[in-house]
């Protein structure tokens, strides 16, 4: 039986990259049947939605989607397409692994950074409850509950048990919100007392952002609200290269969505110029989700290896080659 995926290319450089991942995909002799549905700023601004009926159905029918860059049109009063499908599809953890890859050039070539990212995704300041009191004071609500941060512990130290990681770190502001922050601590410290073989630390935010840009190769897994995961993030990224070679991930009970995380580059697209790393390798975590681990580590090492190399990497990683030039390298690697 095929594999059903809906595939969301995207716009700007979006449809570049997303073609490449899935000829990527497809190399590596899994069976899976794409159905693409098409989302971008035209059909958002033409359709006066967000999320249009067809796309969700098609998410609700498949339960996982690959997806590339999406611009959301400015000033239109639109709800951010990641935060859109994030709440349609109750997609709670954010995950981001973040590795060196092979060959590329970073401030820490002496150590290999090895981590992934826990992201809650569905509160926090991000839940958009702002009010304006009187003329120039403003509020916003940062709201924590204990569902939500249980669910984020207990999926990233079931994760940790899974995968066979030592040790998860949870970042918080708890000495300045103690009430917010607080109960956020300690929904991860209860989760963490039911697994007494995985390593629990914490580090308030501005600590950890620091201990990540002199000893990034110290952490292991990363457990955050929303705001500070949502920085952090971008921060870690930035550690091995930048977004274009970060995958991402945003999971739920019933649906996942893999994706890019990097944005649409509109200056560039259709020259070639792209690199499709980000979402090949966040096609890999797709096929290790649907299970099909052998397919995974065919396509995680043909990556690697095409890395390793050095010779046919896109600008924005200090080569020369084109899109295509770099999705060729790999299929050959596959193949080989």
């Amino acid at each position: 039986m095929p594999h059903y995926c809906t595939l969301i290319p995207g716009d700007g450089i979006g449809p570049e990259v997303a073609h490449a991942a899935v000829r990527a995909v497809e190399a590596t002799g899994v069976d899976i049947c794409w159905r693409r549905s098409e989302l971008n700023e035209a059909i958002i601004l033409e359709s006066g939605k967000t999320l249009p009926h067809y796309l969700l159905d098609s998410l609700n029918e498949t339960h996982v989607g690959l997806k590339g860059p999406v611009t959301t049109p400015v000033a239109g009063g639109f709800q951010s397409v990641n935060v859109a499908l994030r709440k349609a599809l109750d997609l709670f953890a954010n995950v981001r692994p973040v590795r060196t890859l092979p060959g590329i050039k970073t401030r820490f070539d002496d150590v290999r950074i090895d981590m992934v990212i826990f992201r809650e995704n569905t509160e926090d300041l991000y839940s958009g409850l702002e009010h304006e009191i009187v003329k120039d004071v403003v509020t916003s609500l940062k709201v924590i509950t204990r569902i939500a941060s249980e669910r984020i512990a207990r999926y990233a130290f079931n994760y940790a048990k899974t995968n066979r990681r030592r040790q998860v770190t949870a970042i918080h502001k708890a000495n300045i919100m103690k009430l917010a922050d607080g109960l956020f601590l300690r929904c991860c410290r209860e989760v963490a007392a039911q697994f007494p073989e995985i390593q629990y630390k914490e580090l308030i935010v501005d600590n950890a952002s620091l201990q990540l840009v002199i000893r990034p190769e110290t952490f292991d897994i990363l457990l955050l609200p929303n705001l500070y995961g949502d920085i952090v993030s971008d921060l870690a990224a930035g550690l091995v290269g930048g977004l274009g070679i970060v995958p991402g991930a945003n999971m739920g009970e019933t649906h996942a969505i893999f994706e890019a995380v990097h944005g649409s580059a509109p200056d560039i697209a259709g020259q070639g110029k792209a690199n499709p790393t980000a979402l090949m390798l966040s096609a890999v975590m797709l096929l290790t989700h649907l299970g099909e681990n052998e397919s995974a580590c065919k396509l995680q090492n043909a990556v690697e290896t095409v890395y390793r190399e050095g010779k046919q990497l896109t600008g924005d990683v200090g080569g020369t080659a084109s899109t295509e030039e770099f999705t060729d390298a790999v299929l050959r690697t596959i193949k080989a």
